[in-house]
């Protein structure tokens, strides 16, 4: 079914990696079959800017190669918005924290924070590296202009407790992923995952982020 042409919102998807064994794996879980975009698919914790976002004390700010790269399609302030809205949601989903010990903040402190600062821990935006960019095409229930992140399992906090959105959270070997019942964005950006994996070269270098969009009928793979 085919829906009114809408304007894509910014959201933020956080891959993460773990390592059993020389063995690297995502973290995967199913969305419910209520929900309006892609139900029962496979996916990224992930979602929406929310205002939130905007106050978030972090224990670390994003490294300048990835602010720079990220900027590249937003404001600075929307970029670290980004960046923050995808640690949020995922331990809004997972129950897991990419963070870091840091003392309680000065002032305020936004709800969908409190988690984090009541253990002595914030946010570790520095952990991020931003690896991809797509932008749902138009006739979708939802579009969303979406940022791609990557972090590792080694800076996580916590333990898998979500909160319903996604079922069936689990650990899954690449190979095995991209046999899930997945997004086709998913199956690419695990591709460009497992690429950088094997790529020795430093991300501090990297000048450009993947970005696919569609174009009438084709799917435009660029670079920005």
């Amino acid at each position: 079914m085919k829906h009114p042409t809408i304007r894509p919102r910014d959201a933020a998807t956080l891959a993460l990696v773990r390592h059993d064994g020389g063995r690297a794996r995502v973290l995967m879980g199913q969305r419910g079959k209520e929900q309006a975009f892609m139900p029962e698919r496979y996916v990224f914790p992930g979602g929406g800017v929310e205002v939130c976002d905007r106050y978030v004390h972090p224990a670390g700010e994003m490294r300048d190669n990835v602010a720079l790269r990220l900027s590249r399609s937003c404001t600075p302030a929307r970029a670290r918005s980004l960046a923050a809205a995808a640690i949020r949601e995922t331990f809004e989903e997972t129950g897991l924290m990419l963070a870091a010990p840091s003392a309680a903040p000065r002032g305020k402190v936004r709800a969908e924070w409190r988690g984090f600062h009541e253990q002595g821990l914030a946010p570790a935006l520095d952990k991020l590296d931003y690896i991809f960019r797509a932008v749902t095409p138009p006739g979708s229930p939802r579009r969303f202009n979406a940022r791609f992140f990557m972090a590792f399992a080694d800076d996580l906090h916590g333990e898998i407790a979500g909160n319903g959105e996604l079922h069936n959270i689990a650990w899954v070997p690449i190979s095995e992923a991209l046999e899930m019942h997945i997004p086709r964005i998913t199956s690419v950006v695990l591709g460009e995952i497992d690429r950088l994996l094997q790529d020795p070269a430093p991300r501090e270098a990297a000048k450009t982020t993947p970005f696919v969009r569609r174009v009438g009928r084709k799917y435009i793979l660029d670079a920005e």
